[in-house]
């Protein structure tokens, strides 16, 4: 069985001490540590601090296998605005101006790889921005060469990084999501090509994301095999019926009744985890099953335990044997 663990990035207005209290009270075996709160503070993170976020978890029985930076990837390709100033460190933000808070966000991102090795691991998990992703819908009409453009700054961008991450034996895989230069399997596709499939990048796998959208998250797992180095357990719903808010979410808050879709706590949901369980299984799949819980609706305590139980319940080992070769003796 996988094990089964707690991303903290939505538990950050908690001490990492208490979350890990709390992780292992909840069932879990581990955690994801997010790069914000006192989770991972990249810029504290030398070879003490490591060694003192090893013993802690050591204390609670907890496992770590990965740590996340998803709000600083977020800036070192994207369009900057007065948004990310509430969710980048101020040293990444600093005066805020658009290029400088790039290129200080992808150094925070090389430094967040150099921690990751530090604490012996072989994965971080982020975002990396878009800068066309105000193009997704084609009006005015978008050139080709609008998109083969962002592509293109996208890839100029991450390449260095990457390459460092190749040199620290590291993965940098990437959350597939709205916002990304990666979104669905078509934007995954053109973003593997555009970093000739660079050997240090890949994806996190998160199913949520792609229900609403209409996208086949089953084929994702096969199309990207090679490529999914970590693995997200998040759920989403949609409505069956006409809402006031389509897909877009009409700009309006998560848990507004009116939305087509939102997050769920993981099995309430239409993600068929049963199905993405035997996916991973046929593509050998072993890393964690990490928890990233969010359900607007519901009491998180309540829903992190009850989504420990459910992913433990559902996840099985592939057979070692055919079921009908006992017919053969």
């Amino acid at each position: 069985m996988r094990p089964v663990t707690l991303f903290t990035g939505q538990w950050a207005d908690l001490s990492l001490e208490t979350i890990c209290k709390k992780a292992k009270e909840f069932g879990y075996d581990g955690v994801e540590l997010a790069c914000w709160g006192d989770h991972i503070e990249v810029e504290k993170a030398d070879d003490a601090y490591c060694k003192g976020k090893l013993e802690l978890l050591k204390r609670y029985d907890l496992q770590l296998f990965s740590i996340s930076t998803h709000l600083v990837g977020q800036a070192v390709s994207d369009n900057i605005d007065e948004r990310h100033k509430a969710v980048l460190p101020p040293h990444v933000w600093g005066d805020g101006d658009p290029e400088g808070v790039r290129q200080r966000a992808a150094e925070e991102i090389i430094k967040t790889g150099e921690t990751a090795k530090k604490l012996g691991l072989k994965v971080v998990n982020g975002f990396t921005g878009s800068p066309i992703w105000h193009l997704i819908y084609s009006f005015p009409p978008v050139p080709k060469s609008m998109i083969d453009k962002g592509y293109e700054d996208f890839a100029k961008r991450w390449r260095p990084i990457l390459d460092a991450y190749e040199k620290m034996g590291v993965k940098y895989t990437l959350e597939v999501h709205p916002t990304e230069i990666a979104f669905d399997i078509a934007s995954a596709e053109r973003a593997l090509e555009a970093l000739d499939h660079h050997p240090a990048f890949g994806f996190n796998y998160d199913p949520s994301h792609f229900t609403y959208q209409g996208v086949d998250y089953i084929e994702f797992i096969y199309r990207f095999a090679e490529q999914i180095h970590h693995v997200h357990i998040k759920d989403s719903k949609y409505s069956e019926k006409p809402t006031e808010a389509g897909v877009f979410g009409g700009h309006l808050e998560f848990g507004d009744r009116r939305r087509y879709w939102d997050f769920v706590s993981p099995g309430r949901g239409d993600v068929d985890f049963e199905e993405v369980i035997r996916a991973l299984n046929r593509i050998n799949y072993n890393g964690p099953l990490s928890v990233e819980w969010e359900d607007s609706g519901m009491d998180r305590e309540h829903g992190a335990r009850e989504a420990c139980e459910f992913v433990k319940s559902i996840d099985f080992k592939p057979s070692d044997v055919a079921f009908d070769d006992a017919f053969q003796s």
